[in-house]
């Protein structure tokens, strides 16, 4: 899903103005609050890794910046165009396009609309950077789950969107697609704009500017060897986890969700641990939630 704006940091938007800000920002779903109050600046030019156990409120803040979901309360404002590649790719295998179709869904609305020069240049330029070149003509569906993920990257990017948004987007993938897709984060926020994605994986966040850890609130905010220590993983994954640089040991599923042991009682994590990067001016706190859960 893209969200357009009337300019774009890849364009030249003035680097002086962030491109996303939340203000007090809090989601709740029921009783459940999937993120507590949160104040938070993503700048140009930075890859931003969000880790933390299944339902710690990685996907719920991706789709509150993708504008997927409205905060309950506080506000989200992004100075900018949006793209955002979700989980759940197998829903995608049905699609009677060839991958050159889906990659100009990127550029408009209409399959029936017509591809100018811009948009071309724009379609083969992604196509190249995620090394879909060679499977423009074949059916999407045909493609194995490593490939439709970086041609679905490729649809995204093809936007020139200011703000790329990746949720859990190498989870399950082969090392060559996992390493493309890492490059292409890389690459976005060296040219202007930001990429923020979800991982449980240590060795994914390490190679970001910047890691959020997030536990239902944001636990930390900085650079990764100052946000991937001990103490706040253990904190964050309630002691799940594999020493040394192996990957975090969580179960694996799909939705923001309400598990017992993490964070059961999220007052217990209110206030605590803020972290800065540089020129990010981030700010997170949490409040009070009697007994709350995180999601």
């Amino acid at each position: 899903m893209t969200t357009s704006a009337t300019s774009r940091v890849i364009g030249g938007i003035s680097p002086t103005a962030p491109l996303v800000q939340l203000r007090e920002t809090c989601m709740h779903f029921g009783s459940r609050v999937a993120l507590a109050p949160t104040d938070l600046i993503i700048d140009h030019f930075k890859a931003v890794a969000v880790i933390g156990a299944n339902g710690s409120g990685k996907s719920t803040l991706l789709k509150l910046i993708a504008g997927l979901e409205k905060p309950t309360d506080g506000e989200v404002t992004v100075n900018g165009s949006v793209a955002f590649v979700g989980q759940h790719q197998h829903q995608h295998q049905w699609m009677p396009l060839s991958v050159d179709e889906v990659l100009r869904m990127g550029r408009y609305r209409s399959l029936l609309g017509r591809v100018r020069r811009e948009d071309r240049s724009a379609i083969e330029e992604a196509a190249e950077l995620l090394d879909v070149t060679d499977l423009l003509k074949r059916s999407f569906g045909a493609l194995s789950g490593g490939q439709r993920q970086r041609v679905l990257v490729a649809k995204a990017v093809a936007t020139q969107a200011d703000v790329l948004l990746l949720d859990e987007p190498i989870t399950g993938l082969d090392l060559p697609s996992q390493q493309v897709i890492l490059d292409v984060i890389e690459s976005h926020a060296a040219r202007g704009g930001a990429t923020l994605y979800t991982t449980h994986h240590l060795g994914e966040a390490r190679r970001a500017d910047r890691v959020l850890l997030l536990a239902g609130c944001v636990l930390a905010d900085g650079m990764p060897g100052d946000v991937l220590v001990p103490e706040l993983l253990a904190e964050a994954f309630g002691g799940r986890m594999v020493a040394g640089d192996a990957v975090v040991v969580d179960e694996h599923h799909h939705h923001d969700v309400d598990p017992q042991g993490i964070a059961a009682d999220l007052s217990a994590h209110l206030e605590v641990h803020h972290h800065h990067h540089g020129h990010d001016h981030h700010h997170a706190e949490a409040r009070e939630n009697d007994g709350a859960a995180s999601s």
